[in-house]
């Protein structure tokens, strides 16, 4: 009997702080009809300052939704995949803080770090455990928290007008019934690390942080949006020809 994964609910969250593009206007050199022509984005939501928010934060309303909507129990939940480029703490995972923020017993959590392509590969990873059958019910869960990490300044603009925070979640589980997710690919090109990154703090450092490092600004998440809009352009169109 072949065994297949689908995706039985999603749910997701955002804050409901709202910053427009006229607030971000009013702290760096942009404007609303700048953002919007480039992005095609009028507004976006932050988490509230000092509150302590971080994606897990996040991630527990989407997942209770995705849980509801899939018609299963939590007690079901076999395994947790988290993708976030901003987790709550370098250690331990956000997928641990999650697990024990709705009680999901001593299900597995994982984290992956794998940044926009986060849900792409929790969703393939999903789809192979439950397609070997060691599970039948997985929450892949995409949360971040990166309004905290972006310079909201003109020379962080770059991120700053295009990132924010938010969650979903998808609930995929197994099926016998000739339905589901077809095939997934993975790819990477780590020669490009330096065109979307956050420099510091890092293990590769001694000391992880210093002062100058602070006053450059690389505790900021970095990107070259130009080089990153073409290469996914170019390898998204590739990928759906490999199907």
């Amino acid at each position: 009997m072949t065994v297949n994964s689908y995706i039985s609910g999603v749910g997701f969250y955002v804050p409901p702080k709202i910053v427009t593009n006229d607030d971000l206007s009013k702290v760096m050199d942009t404007s609303d009809e700048w953002i919007y022509e480039r992005t095609g984005i009028k507004q976006r939501r932050f988490v509230e300052e000092g509150k302590g928010i971080g994606s897990a934060d996040l991630a527990v309303p989407a997942c209770e939704k995705a849980i509801e909507m899939s018609g299963i129990s939590k007690s079901s939940i076999d395994l947790i995949v988290f993708a976030t480029s901003m987790p709550d703490y370098f250690i331990p995972g956000s997928s641990c803080i999650l697990q024990h923020a709705m009680g999901l017993e001593e299900v597995g959590a994982l984290d992956i770090r794998v940044q926009c392509s986060g849900f792409v590969y929790g969703l393939s990873i999903a789809d192979q455990y439950i397609k070997s059958g060691m599970y039948k019910n997985i929450l892949v869960v995409g949360a971040e928290v990166q309004s905290s990490s972006m310079d909201m300044t003109t020379r962080g603009r770059n991120v700053s007008v295009i990132f924010a925070d938010g969650a979903g979640a998808a609930v995929v589980s197994s099926t016998t019934e000739d339905k589901g997710i077809l095939s997934t690919h993975l790819h990477s090109e780590g020669k490009y690390l330096k065109e979307l990154w956050l420099e510091s703090p890092a293990s590769k450092h001694s000391p992880r942080i210093t002062a100058k490092d602070l006053d450059e600004g690389k505790q900021y998440l970095q990107m070259s949006g130009r080089e990153v809009f073409n290469h996914a352009v170019k390898r998204f169109n590739e990928v759906i020809k490999e199907g």
